[in-house]
């Protein structure tokens, strides 16, 4: 992993809607733009970002790329993806909702060869506060701290980051994995990489109801992870059957109709108390509880 402030990153998707928005934003935030890619755009300069048919072409003109974010829509995702892989670009943040199922096996296929670190799709991406943004987490919740934020829910993390800054604990970085149904990075994934980073000193994971991602961190929490967590569960009365997103989705059309309790609140709690992890009932919550495992 290689997010700071000198970071060279690319936008694929630049003169998409959200790539206009962001890209300023991230600029502002200090994060260094060399380049964006938006076939049909090349030879732009956009927003002060030289612009590029190809990746190929950005590198050759203006060198390596440590990372690149993805905002073309879903279906032009997977050669987006192929096409940064191909240049030896080894961090990809895919912010776009939606991409096709099979698109991304193909492409986690693909990453998992070149060891490429794939974060989303449908996410908000990563921020290291006072370094770097990458995607499009609102910059003004979050300060530099020592707690580590892993979370399934975009919005979520922004609210539990302004509760943290609010309680004097500043981030030592936030990730947001994604809310698709297939996902390139995993919390266990950002666990042992939050355990291996010096500047975190506590990690906060954020989970929803829906699939077995909490149950299955929860065990690697209890056999690996030696900084302590708190945790935190959107969605207790959302009720089964019910299609309301990516969560409930998951849990009516392949959890529920199964007959399992895998992926409800409480199968997601249960497996939080066996491993000893502490979970706030609310994200105000969160701060005390970080603070009291940080003192032990």
């Amino acid at each position: 992993m290689n997010f700071t402030a000198n970071s060279r990153v690319l936008i694929q998707g630049i003169t998409e809607p959200l790539g206009m928005v962001y890209t300023p934003l991230m600029q502002a935030y200090g994060t260094q733009v060399i380049a964006g890619v938006s076939p049909g755009a090349g030879g732009q300069t956009i927003g002060g970002v030289p612009t590029f048919d190809l990746v190929e072409q950005a590198i050759y003109h203006l060198g390596m790329v440590d990372t690149v974010v993805i905002f073309v829509p879903p279906y032009a995702v997977l050669d987006a993806a192929l096409e940064a892989m191909a240049a030896e670009i080894r961090q990809l943040i895919l912010i776009t909702e939606g991409v096709p199922p099979l698109d991304m096996v193909r492409l986690l296929r693909k990453a998992e060869a070149t060891e490429t670190l794939v974060v989303g799709p449908n996410c908000p991406g990563i921020i290291v506060p006072g370094q770097i943004l990458l995607g499009i987490h609102p910059s003004k919740f979050y300060k530099p701290g020592r707690v580590g934020l892993i979370s399934r829910s975009g919005t979520l993390t922004y609210e539990i980051a302004r509760e943290l800054t609010q309680a004097g604990l500043g981030q030592s970085i936030a990730v947001g994995i994604g809310g698709d149904r297939i996902l390139g990075s995993s919390l266990q994934q950002w666990l042992q990489i939050l355990e291996e980073d010096d500047q975190t000193e506590a990690i906060v994971l954020v989970g929803e109801i829906g699939g077995d991602s909490e149950e299955v961190a929860a065990h690697y929490i209890a056999e690996v992870i030696d900084k302590p967590v708190v945790a935190y569960l959107a969605g207790y009365s959302a009720p089964k059957g019910q299609f309301i997103g990516h969560a409930g989705a998951i849990i009516a059309s392949k959890i529920a109709g199964l007959g399992t309790d895998i992926g409800s609140a409480e199968s997601k709690l249960a497996a939080f108390k066996r491993a000893r992890i502490p979970v706030a009932d609310r994200p105000s919550q969160i701060p005390e509880l970080v603070k009291k495992v940080l003192n032990r």
